[in-house]
């Protein structure tokens, strides 16, 4: 099958691309700091608000628009843009996927919709969304989004799936994310600040596990479904925090203000992985943490000295 990924060269987006090539599908990756990473793919460097958009996906028969703005603090500062890359970038790869006829368009969205249902424990995938619940410009943006997504199926056809994130980790996380900064802190003899008290939790999801999910979703299964993808076991701050002393050695840990709009985390009846796309990650958070601190040690390592300690 030929799939476009645009925000192919990104964290996820780069697991995304080797999982579809490994799969045996061709790969056409746009993106605006598009690296030729993969000699079996495409690479097309374009910005999704720039021109010629529909000419960039060459002929796809499935588009991944994993492109956005995700760091909610610089969302907080900047609402404005957030809302332009975000939501505008949206619709203008939807269109370009019209355009070009393309069968399925997948969106990468985000479980922090979910702090807008209402308080149903566990929440279930299909709750409601209350507008007024919305705390966040970043949320307002997924949610605005996934309208979008849909609306295009009813006015023009376009069949999607929608895909709710868990937090992502992994190699290549992006250097705002807590386990990164963390990890960053803790390795170089600093305290490992925590905002707020450290109770709010994720369901952390391995970033390869994630990108194995994108491959099932192909399956005739998910044409038209909104399915979260979640790790298995609830994660707070603090738990990151205390695992990455336990790996690194004694370092202190200290608090900080929280940061506005935070999502606390909730309980997601996520079935429909498992049910559609026959999907569980297995990568339990210790094992990728264990992983990721040596993964950060080695890249340290070769940044300071050319090569391994």
């Amino acid at each position: 099958m030929r799939a476009a990924v645009i925000g192919g060269s990104g964290f996820i987006g780069t697991h995304v691309v080797a999982k579809l090539l490994d799969a045996g599908h061709q790969v056409t990756v746009v993106d605006r700091h598009a690296r030729q990473e993969f000699p079996e793919a495409k690479c097309v460097r374009a910005d999704v608000l720039g021109p010629g958009l529909a000419e960039h996906l060459d002929q796809a028969e499935v588009v991944f628009h994993l492109a956005a703005e995700a760091d909610v603090d610089a969302g907080a500062r900047d609402p404005l843009e957030m809302t332009r890359v975000n939501v505008l970038g949206t619709a203008a790869a939807l269109e370009a996927a019209r355009q070009i006829r393309a069968r399925r368009f997948f969106l990468a969205s985000t479980v922090w919709v979910y702090a807008a249902a209402d308080g149903v424990d566990p929440v279930p995938e299909d709750a409601a969304l209350r507008p007024e619940a919305v705390d966040h410009v970043y949320t307002a943006g997924k949610i605005a989004c996934e309208m979008l997504v849909c609306s295009y199926r009813r006015l023009y056809g376009l069949d999607y799936t929608i895909l709710r994130y868990g937090i992502p980790y992994g190699p290549g996380m992006r250097e705002e994310l807590v386990i990164h900064r963390f990890v960053r802190q803790a390795l170089a003899g600093e305290a490992i600040t925590i905002s707020g008290d450290g109770s709010q939790y994720r369901q952390y999801v391995w970033v390869e596990d994630l990108a194995d999910a994108h491959v099932l979703a192909l399956s005739d299964g998910a044409r038209n479904q909104t399915i979260a993808l979640e790790g298995t076991e609830p994660v707070s701050i603090r738990d990151i925090a205390e695992a990455i002393r336990s790996l690194v050695g004694n370092v202190e840990i200290t608090y900080q203000p929280p940061r506005p709009g935070d999502f606390s985390g909730r309980r997601i009846e996520a079935r429909r992985a498992q049910e559609i796309l026959g999907w569980r990650p297995t990568t339990t958070f210790a094992e990728g943490l264990r992983e990721y601190v040596a993964w950060y040690r080695r890249r340290s390592e070769l940044a300071v000295g050319g090569r391994p300690a």
